[in-house]
């Protein structure tokens, strides 16, 4: 189902301790705000408007740094206010669902959405939510208090899904002096219907200074780790040099191919776009395809890349093994695994580049051909 988002990081996060807004620290090496985007962008929003505090275009740029598919809207000075400037800066149809959510809730996933969209079928408005299990106490500190019964009593949480229209009707009859605590008590209090959808401790809010190491400890659970493998092999011809994982070496032949014929960066492409189930190079590149004869192949991977990162994804290592008699690769090894770091931008320690000959079985250890083979790691949004 088409959706559209509207993520919330215009507030200062001032219980969160010293630093930054929590919007923009780092959470398991990613800032906060990236999370929730990526996660969106990955579950199919085709329109994401991220709210931000007016004068920080900057920060917001540089956490979302190579994702595509979202703008950015100054928000208000209430969440409520901020939320409105989110939905009247969505261009999507009125009838299409909007979900609403915090960036302050960074664990947010496919099966999230997916759940939410389901239950909003039938309804004006669907929230995940939590029951209670603590005993909750009426009262202050100091003075007696009285046992509440939590029967029936839910907490929410975010994303909220509702119709795009609906929510912005239900905002414009809101009483300006009044500020809602969610999305969902404005659909509910303009009349419409709203229903539960499964909650997820996941889902938990970062609002005070422990919650970001509790977040560390988590990080993990809220991801997927995908591995893909690749595979690929190109016959000698004449030639006076071979490109290798990105880096030309003088050669008394050549690898045959349609492109630069560079087996390890084909190898890498495949698994990366194995790693995220999207096919191989030959869906992407076809060599019937007169636009890639002679081609560079970097860019066919920095293409999977960017498939991976659009999906959520996170590339985590990259191991590559080159299987020849000749030319020698250890020579070469260090400027492979440069190479390969600066297209897929990785710390070199994330990269491997390995050789290893047939002992003169099979076609490369006869000199007829090269081959190569890779496996990559990458962590999504579960």
């Amino acid at each position: 189902m088409t959706f559209a988002a509207v993520i919330v990081a215009g507030g200062a996060g001032a219980r969160a301790g010293q630093g930054p807004a929590k919007q923009w620290r780092v959470l398991a090496g990613k800032p906060v705000l990236r999370w929730s985007v990526e996660a969106l962008l990955a579950a199919g929003a085709a329109e994401l408007v991220v709210v931000i505090p007016a004068g920080e275009t900057d920060q917001a740029a540089a956490a979302l740094r190579g994702l595509e598919g979202w703008t950015l809207t100054p928000g208000g000075a209430t969440r409520a206010r901020s939320v409105q400037a989110g939905l009247a800066a969505l261009a999507s149809p009125g009838e299409n669902p909007v979900l609403v959510h915090d960036a302050a809730r960074p664990f947010v996933g496919r099966r999230h959405v997916a759940a939410l969209l389901t239950a909003l079928a039938d309804a004006d408005g669907a929230v995940p939510a939590l029951p209670v299990s603590d005993t909750l106490k009426r009262g202050a500190p100091d003075e007696g208090v009285s046992t509440v019964s939590r029967d029936g009593l839910w907490r929410a949480q975010t994303p909220q899904a509702f119709r795009l229209d609906g929510l912005r009707r239900a905002y414009a009859q809101w009483p300006a002096d009044s500020e809602p605590t969610d999305d969902a008590g404005v659909v509910e209090r303009a009349g419409g219907r709203v229903v539960l959808a499964a909650g997820d401790p996941l889902l938990m809010k970062l609002t005070y200074p422990e919650d970001f190491a509790m977040a560390e400890a988590l990080a993990g659970a809220a991801r997927l780790t995908r591995v893909g493998q690749g595979f690929d092999a190109h016959r000698w011809g004449p030639g006076e040099a071979v490109w290798l994982c990105g880096v030309r070496i003088d050669h008394d032949q050549t690898l045959i191919g349609h492109s630069d014929a560079d087996a390890g960066l084909h190898a890498v492409t495949d698994a990366l776009l194995g790693a995220v189930g999207e096919g191989d190079i030959g869906d992407h590149f076809p060599p019937t395809d007169p636009r890639w004869k002679g081609a560079a192949s970097d860019q066919f991977l920095r293409h999977a890349a960017d498939l991976a990162r659009a999906r959520g994804g996170v590339i985590v290592n990259v191991d590559v093994t080159l299987i020849c008699e000749r030319p020698k690769i250890k020579p070469h090894r260090q400027a492979m695994r440069a190479r390969l770091a600066e297209i897929l931008d990785l710390p070199l320690d994330r990269v491997s580049v390995k050789a290893t000959t047939t002992e003169g079985m099979g076609f490369p250890g006869r000199g007829e051909g090269l081959a190569a083979q890779a496996v990559v790691a990458v962590q999504t949004p579960a």
